[in-house]
């Protein structure tokens, strides 16, 4: 997808950061000084929002801007031969991009997105990492998992600075450190196997050392320090030594221990709130708007400290500006962390984000919040085809900015992105998609789940069978509209990539049409049936299942470093055994070595539970892999 249109710039008419971001934009964009083109003319006004108005006249585009976040998005409006007048109320808005979950974007291909994200008005980039980075002397810190290094974030962090956008570092400091305290020279840290001991002086030493290095990878004095989802915290290592101590004074004495560290090398920290509010209630429910705080907690919380209020599942507005009451309660300015759904997902999730976003946007309005981001998880091995998220960002940036209208969404996406903003979002029908029968109460459907089910066991196949019997032939012709809407793209990879989506769907319904011809087959004792299966529709999915693979190795090291690319590898390898050992197990029945196919016979009865699982340990074993 081509853009036409062509920009040049004077360099005595811009101040140097408008040269700079434009100088930096000219690396991919058609923004050239003093070439031809239609000509840019900055003006700065004042506001106490950020402003970004574009106007266009007889060969020249106008751009008037409080920020230069504003200048950046309207240069993205000219691109898109879009005229408008937006503001944004808000002082941040940016993403967090999970990179510890397997995915560890290369620096070139972030700086990629940092253009794109610009032109879009964004703000911000957190990097979610949890040991993705490389200290001194800590050679088992982030082994093995593509963490970056100094000069790789200073790089970034230059680059994102001529763009307008924060670098700001998001790292854990009591939590989700399984992946480190897995390795035995850090056994001694733990309290529980992902939560490091609160107290121990080496604990302590590594939290200094963690603050120490990211006070000099980014110019930003902020930094996301974690601190959430500490279920157990104290119940472990900590319990059998020191007896029993509440979760709120260890909560307490933690984050007392990280600002002080943070303090001395001169950063600010912001952390997940929601173990503050889980220690309120038995059931450690987050988003409990009615169990009081305890009496004094407000005044124990670091004064330093900023609280993140992370909502990601609310589809009303009002939950929203409840919780943001709350956190104000406690004294506390809240930084709103929504998100943009990536997780679990093999493509981005339009509706859910939609359905989610769009009210928090709304609410933080309304509450006059000023800093929001969208996280982007990785849940499961980060397996999502991220690219396909700039969908994503690029809509919840318009709403961010006030402009409601999705038509002017797609042509910003297209001049920028250049990919085909309905076909992206066609693909996100993926997980749009209702399987319940109206007697039966709502089930999401993971296309993932179908995707790892295991091809002798069914664990997923039959379980979503038991909700509706027709789920299988439904969501056939469903991927195959999807289908018809894509392949006109299929040549389309500077988003989503186009044609790892048709083999992604190609994929599944060979999978969907195997698992229900073979039951259908064994059942009836059809071994003509069996046969051909065996024969010509197995090696048909293992070719339709190599062709992902491929597609999925190619994008993988195109935009990511190779670490993590093995475990999702290991994944399809298995894929490809399983329905290898398939085709051996038919052949033994039809040449009567066993007298029945036991995978098959161990299928739960109908009156069975359904639950829907979207985890590949839950369907690719008949047991868990962690024992």
């Amino acid at each position: 997808m081509n853009n036409n249109v062509k920009l040049s710039w004077k360099s005595g008419e811009v101040s140097p950061d408008i040269a700079a971001l434009l100088n930096t934009l000219a690396e991919e964009y058609p923004v050239s000084e003093g070439g031809r083109g239609l000509k840019l003319k900055f003006e700065k006004i004042k506001s106490d929002k950020s402003v970004s108005r574009v106007s266009r006249s007889k060969g020249g585009v106008k751009i008037e801007y409080s920020t230069l976040a504003g200048a950046a998005r309207g240069i993205g409006s000219a691109l898109a031969r879009i005229e408008e007048n937006v503001s944004s109320s808000f002082k941040t808005v940016g993403i967090m991009l999970d990179v510890s979950r397997g995915m560890v974007m290369r620096v070139e291909h972030l700086k990629k997105w940092l253009r794109r994200m610009a032109l879009a008005g964004y703000t911000q980039v957190q990097l979610y990492c949890e040991d993705i980075y490389e200290l001194d002397d800590e050679p088992f810190f982030g082994a093995f998992r593509g963490a970056y290094s100094l000069e790789e974030l200073q790089e970034i962090d230059e680059y994102a600075a001529a763009l307008g956008i924060e670098m700001v570092g998001c790292i854990q400091t009591l939590a989700h450190l399984q992946q480190m305290l897995r390795h035995l020279p850090y056994r001694k840290l733990q309290d529980t196997p992902r939560i490091m001991m609160v107290g121990d002086p080496a604990v302590n030493a590594l939290v200094d050392k963690m603050i120490a290095f990211w006070s000099k990878a980014f110019r930003s004095r902020n930094i996301h320090i974690g601190m959430d989802e500490a279920q157990g915290l104290g119940l472990g290592r900590y319990h059998r030594l020191n007896g029993c101590c509440s979760g709120f004074e260890l909560m307490n004495r933690q984050l007392k221990m990280v600002s002080e560290v943070c303090s001395k090398y001169g950063m600010k920290p912001m952390m997940w709130s929601d173990m503050y509010f889980r220690l309120t209630n038995d059931a450690e429910t987050y988003y409990d708007t009615e169990s009081p705080f305890p009496e004094g907690l407000a005044g124990q919380i670091d004064h330093s400290t900023r609280l993140v209020y992370w909502d990601y599942y609310h589809r009303d507005k009002e939950t929203y500006k409840k919780m943001i009451r709350r956190h104000r309660d406690l004294g506390k300015e809240p930084v709103m962390g929504s998100g943009i759904w990536t997780w679990v997902r093999l493509w981005y999730d339009h509706n859910k984000t939609m359905l989610t976003a769009s009210p928090c946007i709304e609410a933080c309005r309304e509450e006059n919040v000023s800093e929001i981001f969208f996280t982007m998880w990785g849940d499961d091995g980060g397996y999502c085809d991220y690219d396909s998220s700039l969908a994503g960002i690029f809509r919840c940036g318009d709403l961010c900015w006030g402009a409601g209208d999705e038509y002017q969404t797609a042509s910003r996406f297209e001049a920028v992105c250049f990919a085909d903003y309905a076909a992206q979002i066609a693909v996100s029908d993926l997980h749009r998609i209702n399987i319940a029968p109206e007697d039966k109460p709502e089930y999401e459907l993971y296309a993932q789940s179908i995707l790892w089910d295991d091809p002798l066991l069914g664990i997923a196949f039959d379980g979503l069978k038991r909700i509706n019997p027709e789920f299988d032939l439904e969501l056939l012709d469903v991927y195959d509209e999807i289908l018809c809407r894509i392949m006109p793209h299929i040549e389309e990879n500077e988003a989503g990539n186009m044609a790892y989506a048709v083999a992604v769907l190609k994929f599944l319904m060979r999978k969907l049409e195997l698992r229900g011809a073979l039951e259908a087959a064994y059942d009836s004792g059809d071994r003509l049936a069996l046969h051909e299966l065996a024969t010509t529709t197995i090696p048909a999915a293992l070719t339709a299942l190599y062709q992902v693979d491929g597609l999925f190795r190619q994008i993988w090291l195109a935009r990511s470093k190779p670490f993590g690319l093995e475990r999702i590898q290991v994944r399809f390898a298995g894929q490809a055994a399983r329905l290898e050992e398939l085709v051996v197990r038919i052949q033994e029945y039809l040449d009567g070595e066993i007298d029945s196919i036991e995978e098959l016979d161990a299928r739960l009865p109908w009156s069975a539970p359904s639950p829907v699982y979207h985890l590949y340990d839950a369907v690719a074993y008949g047991a868990s892999s962690q024992w």
